[in-house]
């Protein structure tokens, strides 16, 4: 019979955290590669595709949505609020700059009877499927 060792560092983790502190920049920044895409969940029913993106920080004039057939782009920029006077930044981990994230469904989009709707951080977006088109036959003379 085999048994797992389990590592024991009772102080692994506090000592982590009073280091960090002790040598934290006065400024920290995430890398720019370290941007995360926009995340999403699409649910589907007989009619429609709905979108849920998480747009925390951005304002409803900062998002932009694209459709082209069965292509949805969600777009938007993120700013981070000026320090004022007197006042100087020491942590800055919230991710700033341009989103960008692109879905293709399993049908195309209706755009024209498209919704979007943005509360709390989060972009709901109601993508009606586009009716398929009959097969046009042509007469061969």
């Amino acid at each position: 019979m085999l048994t797992t060792l389990t590592r024991y560092e009772p102080l692994a983790g506090g000592l982590d955290r009073v280091l960090d502190e002790l040598f934290r920049p006065a400024l920290w920044q995430a890398p720019a590669s370290a941007l995360a895409p926009i995340r999403v969940d699409v649910r589907e029913n007989a009619d429609s595709y709905t979108v849920f993106a998480e747009l925390p920080g951005s304002g409803r004039d900062e998002i932009a949505v694209e459709i082209e057939g069965d292509e949805v782009v969600i777009g938007a920029e993120r700013k981070r609020a000026e320090a004022k006077e007197g006042e100087s930044w020491i942590y800055a981990e919230r991710r700033v700059g341009k989103v960008q994230r692109s879905i293709v469904l399993p049908q195309e989009i209706d755009r024209d009877n498209a919704t979007a709707r943005f509360a709390d951080g989060v972009l709901e977006l109601t993508l009606p499927k586009k009716a398929p088109q009959a097969v046009k036959r042509i007469e061969v003379r």
